[in-house]
């Protein structure tokens, strides 16, 4: 049984800036990278060309964006997430807890939707899934990568867009 795809909230702004960075990729980047190997062809053996390779790695790592940008915008809801309880931590809300007396704010949600220097954290990481469908005020328990079990105190949900 396959497992239904991921699917994003994204802003109609992050999805634009989404569009125009891979509209970007598939056309002048691939043209200047194709551009980058030929020439490094024309420099004869290839096992010793570094810039062949450092074009060849260039191309693999556009590519694998390419795609990544394609999956997310094929699969995103664009707009606000559904709006959940008032007070109930969701996604696309900044939240802030608090952990062993230290105060963090995050972005639950997709590292494409933030626009701005803010720590995100997806809903499928430890710490967001602990915290996803808690309410403010709540103290929620997630082990940590070291397998540490650590409290977590929800202060603030608030809607990040």
């Amino acid at each position: 049984m396959s497992t239904p795809p991921t699917q994003t909230w994204l802003t109609q702004e992050a999805a634009d800036r989404l569009s125009a960075e891979l509209a970007e990729l598939e056309g002048p980047r691939r043209a200047d990278i194709v551009k980058k190997i030929e020439a490094a062809r024309a420099e004869g053996d290839l096992k010793e060309n570094g810039g062949y390779h450092a074009a060849k790695d260039e191309q693999g790592k556009t590519e694998a964006r390419i795609r990544q940008l394609r999956h997310m915008l094929e699969n995103a809801h664009i707009g606000a997430p559904p709006a959940g309880e008032s007070g109930v931590v969701g996604l696309g809300m900044l939240i802030t807890v608090d952990i062993g007396g230290e105060e963090m704010k995050f972005l639950l949600g997709s590292r494409e939707i933030a626009t701005d220097d803010v720590d995100v954290y997806s809903e499928k990481s430890p710490l967001g899934a602990a915290v996803l469908g808690a309410k403010v005020g709540d103290t929620v328990i997630f082990k940590a990568p070291n397998g540490k079990e650590i409290n977590v105190a929800v202060l603030e949900a608030q809607t990040y867009f």
